[in-house]
């Protein structure tokens, strides 16, 4: 069974063709999260804040789909700097309370100025 689901109560909607995540039996591949509040719209301006924020709406896809933050398997990190490597790494702890994903980590040019981080990553959905 393959699932593709577009809006996500709590996440921004995607503006452009792509879905906010696939359902495919057991594993969810979620789309890059970007740093947007859902209600304002708004683009915080520090790092910290921003990652939160992708982290928050990752966090409420796995949910709303049945899944956690335990259950992530495999995480792509896109930095705009490496200078926030470390920084990134510290909050990123805060959100895996039983151990961590693969985890890639990019620095690439990412689709707006002011993005600082964007992040997709890979579910399990089994108990």
């Amino acid at each position: 069974m393959i699932e593709k689901v577009f809006t996500v109560k709590g996440v921004p909607k995607p503006q452009a063709s792509y879905s906010t995540y696939t359902r495919f039996g057991d594993f969810l591949f979620i789309a890059g999260q970007v740093p947007v509040e859902t209600e304002t719209g708004r683009i915080p301006s520090s790092f910290a804040d921003q990652l939160r924020l992708v982290l928050d709406h990752i966090r409420n896809i796995l949910e709303s789909a049945g899944s956690s933050m335990d259950k992530v398997l495999k995480m792509t990190v896109f930095l705009k700097d490496r200078a926030y490597r470390t920084e990134y790494d510290d909050i990123f702890r805060t959100y895996f309370k039983k151990g961590f994903p693969a985890r890639s980590t990019v620095v690439a040019s990412l689709m707006k100025e002011e993005f600082l981080v964007e992040i997709e990553a890979i579910a399990s959905v089994t108990p």
